[in-house]
């Protein structure tokens, strides 16, 4: 059978297959209210050094973690009941430059990564982040413009054509190396069609799934991450392409876009102070799948506020993680994963 699409008329929203290839996104398909194991992804921060196991000091419990470390890190998990990782790579080491060629080579710590876990825990569903700020010299999430005076907002614009294009392209490659689901968080008009035009010619959009980082917003709550991942800006801030906090109804644009687009899944990040938007999300589109992200600040303001006493840790997490299914997720990227994976086998 032909890789290529037979008709340039082929409607991408005829393509539903990718996101029930696997178990786990087969379930997610029931959109549940309850709190299950199932309903967790683990995000784990990928280094280049492949013996790292490195202490984030601003995202308590959290480390970046080398490839030669991730058998004995997730093993005990996958034992408990994890079923999904996320993944996000921490190059410290590479040649970064304008388009984030590194972002998709062969040797990129995600990718080895991809390729291992496959072999390691062939259950576990692997999803993997799609951005280019980890790997661009400037920091940004997309390609800037080459015009002759590419400025807007006072600062370089994105073009963003060209970005959507290399986004897909590193997608591509990561579902060639074994992901089962590629998350494009980079904010880029029209990246979703393009990867999934991108994956219908690579034929493979019946065994990868989009799950599309649908309303993403600029939010302060992304520090303890960028810490993680060294990818702040090197210039100005994303607010051109990520949402704005007060910006429900282009939230709700963005979401029917998505998912007109051929996104399999929709996700809001982050997760607590937008649940108005998670709601919207899950009646705006209540044939997909809505996760939802506990971003790094919101994670360590819980952790932050039970080491103070003001509340227990585990009382406090599942109210928070319980309000976002209340308001319509079911999916939940957190980084308390591994300590659901206890509680929900326990008496509460």
């Amino acid at each position: 059978m032909s890789n290529t699409i037979r008709s340039p008329e082929l409607e991408i929203s005829s393509i539903l297959h990718g996101g029930i290839h696997h178990p786990l996104l087969r379930s997610w398909q029931a959109n549940g209210r309850t709190l299950t194991k199932s309903m967790f992804i683990y995000p784990i921060f990928i280094s280049d050094n492949p013996d790292a196991e490195e202490i984030i000091s601003t995202l308590p419990g959290q480390k970046r973690w080398g490839i030669n470390k991730l058998e004995s890190f997730l093993g005990p998990l996958v034992k408990k009941g994890l079923k999904s990782v996320i993944l996000f790579g921490v190059p410290m080491k590479i040649q970064k430059d304008a388009i984030g060629s590194a972002a998709d080579s062969p040797e990129t710590p995600v990718i080895l990564a991809l390729q291992l876990l496959s072999k390691l825990f062939p259950q576990l569903l692997l999803v993997i982040d799609v951005c280019l700020c980890e790997y661009t010299s400037h920091g940004h999430c997309g390609i800037l413009s080459s015009l002759p005076n590419p400025t807007h907002s006072d600062q370089p614009t994105i073009d963003a054509q060209a970005s959507a294009e290399r986004v897909a392209e590193v997608a591509i490659n990561y579902a060639k190396a074994g992901a089962h689901v590629v998350a494009p968080s980079d904010m880029m008009d029209g990246r979703i069609r393009t990867i999934k035009l991108g994956l219908m010619r690579s034929g493979l959009a019946n065994r990868c799934a989009i799950m599309s980082y649908s309303a993403k917003f600029a939010s302060g709550m992304y520090g303890p991450f960028r810490d993680a991942t060294g990818n702040a800006p090197m210039f100005g801030n994303r607010k051109c392409y990520q949402l704005p906090p007060n910006g429900r109804g282009i939230a709700r644009r963005a979401i029917r876009r998505d998912a007109a687009e051929g996104a399999d899944i929709l996700m809001v990040k982050p997760a607590l102070p937008y649940l108005d938007i998670i709601s919207d999300c899950a009646q705006i589109a209540p044939e997909y799948p809505v996760a939802c992200y506990q971003v790094s600040g919101e994670y360590a303001m819980v952790v932050a506020g039970a080491e103070k006493g003001i509340y227990d840790l585990k009382a406090m997490a599942f109210e928070t993680t319980e309000g976002m299914v209340r308001a319509g997720a079911s999916i939940i990227l957190s980084y308390f994963t591994p300590q659901f994976l206890d509680w929900l086998g326990e008496e509460r």
